[in-house]
């Protein structure tokens, strides 16, 4: 017993060891229920906010504090699900982004090959799209498609002109490219906190025009919780599920280290993003990232980077109350 108490203490301290994620192994995919992957990839974003490749580290340095039980499911994940650390996707041409969205999908195939559900920490929003590239119509899915619990301050469905600065899967295209190929179903996925104020006035049309199903902040403050999650299950309900949490849907008291920060308009407090997470509880859920911590913008004691373990501490533990 004071063996085990140890080993628990020693493993929820982030400062000593080989800093994995969560303090997981480090190994092949094959035979894990998760597997926990960084993508230090940054410029999908196409802009000057390129720090997000500095994401990945930055939470395998934090996430051992997050080696919790889950208080609310009651469920130890460790021990409930084999989670392991995959490591990084290499991007050996790093600033070529069509490149490197090639290396995440090559990347991600495999994954899906060996049955293991990933939980990606990124690393910019364009990510998603070379993930999904993978997974979409692949093995987890069950050949369909995948339906977004997409929760973010914009809408990365962005068609109005071919790049976003240079960059063609960028983090401002992926919903839109992803619809396009039939790997995404946006009938039945989520785009949930949008806010802000726009460049332009028609700013949410694509998505509207993709049939992704928009609920904006000031809708979601309007509608209340309770609606939105009973919306959000009744489209998602038995369909393969892939999350994608974009840090800036989080109010910016809450998370300051973000790339696109959207500070004119309040976002969700933590226990309201966690709350829309858990709407997907139970279901089949293939897999979720979280995406665009900016590290060198973070505070001292790295709160954005904690906030973004906290988050992936959910999605493991909703996967793994399904295993076993």
């Amino acid at each position: 017993m004071a063996k085990k108490h140890d080993d628990s203490m020693m493993n929820n301290l982030y400062w000593w060891g080989i800093p994995t994620l969560f303090r997981c192994p480090h190994e092949d995919p094959k035979g894990a229920d998760i597997a926990l992957i960084g993508v230090p990839h940054s410029t999908g974003n196409g802009s000057t906010e390129r720090d997000q490749h500095l994401g990945p580290r930055a939470v395998r340095n934090i996430s051992p504090l997050q080696r919790r039980v889950h208080g609310g499911f009651q469920l130890d994940p460790w021990e409930q699900a084999k989670v392991i650390d995959a490591g990084d996707v290499a991007f050996p041409r790093g600033n070529d982004n069509e490149h490197c969205i090639e290396q995440i999908t090559a990347f991600y195939q495999n994954i899906d090959a060996a049955g293991a559900r990933p939980v990606s920490i990124g690393g910019d929003h364009s990510i998603t799209g070379g993930i999904v590239q993978a997974l979409g119509r692949g093995q987890l899915a069950g050949g369909e498609p995948v339906c977004f619990l997409h929760l973010d301050a914009h809408t990365d469905v962005f068609t109005t002109v071919d790049h976003f600065l240079g960059a063609k899967k960028s983090a401002a295209h992926w919903g839109a490219y992803l619809a396009d190929q039939g790997q995404v179903d946006p009938s039945h996925s989520m785009q949930i906190g949008l806010r802000g104020h726009p460049r332009t006035l028609d700013w949410l049309t694509p998505s509207y025009e993709y049939g992704y199903n928009v609920v904006t902040m000031a809708e979601y403050r309007q509608r209340g919780a309770a609606d939105v999650i009973a919306q959000t299950r009744e489209m998602l309900a038995g369909r393969p599920v892939y999350i994608t949490f974009d840090l800036d849907c989080l109010d910016p008291t809450v998370a300051p280290g973000v790339a696109n920060i959207e500070p004119g308009v309040t976002g969700f407090s933590m226990d309201e993003a966690v709350e829309l997470l858990h709407s997907v509880r139970g279901m089949n859920i293939i897999g979720g990232d979280v995406v665009c911590l900016m590290p060198t913008k973070d505070s001292p004691n790295q709160i954005t980077a904690m906030g973004a373990a906290a988050i992936m501490f959910e999605m493991i533990s909703m996967m793994a109350e399904n295993c076993g």
